[in-house]
This record gives structure tokens, C-alpha cells and sequence, in this order.
């Protein structure tokens, strides 16, 4: 008996849509990077990049519960001299909503260079409409 290993090459990626009205967040978030690691094919192997792409529709409709709206703070640094920012959440998602679910999957993700490979795999996007159609992605329903 042998333990099978994908190899790189080896890997059939598919294109996954994924409809984000009404979802919460985090529950959204799980499943989004679950996909992207490949967790959910038989053939998944940790080291390897065998997961699908994700493309994640109205972005804009996610849910946050509690007081998340107003509490939670997303920060970065420009890279210049006392160049933090920091912006509620509620400000983020009406403004940049596809930043809000991108920066949540990949802080699911690994860290390092295959968490980053991985990661590079969702495109979310504001609205119903995304210009993935050629790829056919197959639509998946999370339970809310």
C-alpha cells in the first residue's frame, strides 16, 4: 500500500462562484479558503497548490454580525513616516467590499509562499457580474 501524492502538474482546478448575499463573514470566509487549499478534493496534499478558484459574487451583501459595523478596525501601513490607517468596518464595506472578504480568506489561508500562491486564486467582486464567464465557474450554495 501507497500513499498517493498529487504532483503540481497533476492538479484539475475548477472555477467555483460563490453568491456572498446575505452570508456571514466568517462562515463565508471558512469555506471560501477551504476551497482554495483544495480541502475539499480527495486527491489534497498540504504542500502542493491543489485547490480550485473561487469567484465571489456581491460582495457588497455580506453580513457582519454584532457591533463589527462599528467596532472592527482594519489597519495597514503605507510605508511612509506615521503612515497607519485604520478603518471601520462598515466604512470598508461600503467603499471597498471585495477588500473585506479577500483580507478575511487570506488571513485563513497558510502564511508563507503557498498561502500566498493560493490566495492569489479569489477574485471577488462588488457586484452580481464578474468577467470569469469563459471559465464557466459552477455556482455552489453555503448555507446561511
Amino acid at each position: 500500500m501507497t500513499t498517493y501524492v498529487c504532483k503540481p502538474k497533476d492538479a484539475q482546478r475548477k472555477w467555483v462562484l460563490v453568491d456572498a448575499e446575505g452570508q456571514t463573514l466568517g462562515r463565508l470566509s471558512t469555506v471560501v479558503a477551504r476551497i482554495l487549499m483544495g480541502k475539499h478534493r480527495p486527491d489534497y496534499t498540504p504542500n502542493i497548490d491543489t485547490g480550485d478558484f473561487v469567484v465571489v459574487v456581491n460582495a457588497e451583501k455580506v453580513r457582519l454580525t454584532g457591533k463589527k459595523l462599528e467596532n472592527k478596525l482594519y489597519s495597514w501601513h503605507t510605508g511612509y513616516p506615521g503612515g497607519i490607517k485604520r478603518v471601520p468596518a462598515g466604512r470598508m464595506l461600503k467603499e471597498h467590499p471585495e477588500r473585506v472578504i479577500e483580507w478575511s480568506v487570506k488571513g485563513m489561508l497558510p502564511k508563507g509562499s503557498l498561502g500566498r500562491k493560493q490566495g492569489t486564486k479569489l477574485k471577488a467582486y462588488k457586484g452580481p457580474d464578474h468577467p470569469h464567464q469563459a471559465q464557466r465557474p459552477e455556482k455552489i450554495s453555503i448555507p446561511a
